[in-house]
């Protein structure tokens, strides 16, 4: 049987997410992080190396790694669905934001993040250059998802899912003022509406308010 091994407000939401999306049959373990410091428990530091989630547990496999365990659990369990196949025509599109997320979205607002605890004054160079950077891709994304409804073209896929975090729990670690983009606001009204994402949101994180404005 497959399990979710989830960390409440982590990355670990997605494969919650795509297990819902998918309806396949799976078991949901959650942990609380630590009071002290926000971290993992250590019963989920003990279950992998990382020490982080999200990790699953599928017969023998042990499997961390949102991106991983993603492609897993459609390969494995979901008939491959929520993928797009090398000959559909928005096969480029659906691998490039697929990878987005993680790639650059993410590491971006941690920088962001790390350089805000540093208290580094608005004019220092590295913030300054940390702030375009970071507006740049919400720029590119926002132009996206004004022109198509996901982020593939007009199916849903597990990019959409890969890209749910860094714009919505992401943000209790990361503040980022999304108002001046009218797209992705929108776009997180789409996602908001999926009854795959209430479910999982519902099962994961039960009364986290969610970030989607």
């Amino acid at each position: 049987m497959l399990t979710v091994h989830h960390l409440g407000k982590s990355q670990s939401e997605r494969i919650v997410w795509l297990c819902e999306e998918l309806r396949i049959p799976y078991t949901l373990q959650t942990y609380t992080r630590r009071a002290d410091n926000m971290l993992s428990p250590p019963e989920l530091r003990a279950l992998h190396p990382i020490g982080s989630a999200p990790v699953i547990t599928d017969g023998e496999v042990l499997l961390a790694e949102s991106g991983a365990i993603m492609d897993y659990v459609i390969a494995r369990h979901g008939g491959g669905r929520l993928a797009l196949p090398p000959d559909h025509a928005d096969y480029p599109h659906y691998l490039y934001w697929l990878h987005f997320a993680n790639g650059s979205l993410q590491p971006a607002m941690g920088r962001r993040m790390m350089i805000g605890r540093l208290q580094l004054p608005p004019e220092h160079p590295m913030r300054a250059m940390m702030e375009e950077r970071l507006d740049r891709q919400l720029r590119l994304l926002d132009a996206r998802v004004a022109a198509v409804p996901w982020l593939a073209g007009e199916d849903f896929t597990a990019a959409d899912i890969m890209m749910g975090f860094p714009l919505t729990t992401m943000r209790y670690f990361a503040p980022l003022d999304l108002g001046p983009y009218a797209g992705i606001l929108a776009y997180l009204q789409r996602i908001a509406a999926r009854p795959g994402y209430q479910r999982a949101m519902a099962k994961g994180d039960p009364g986290m308010p969610l970030l989607l404005t």
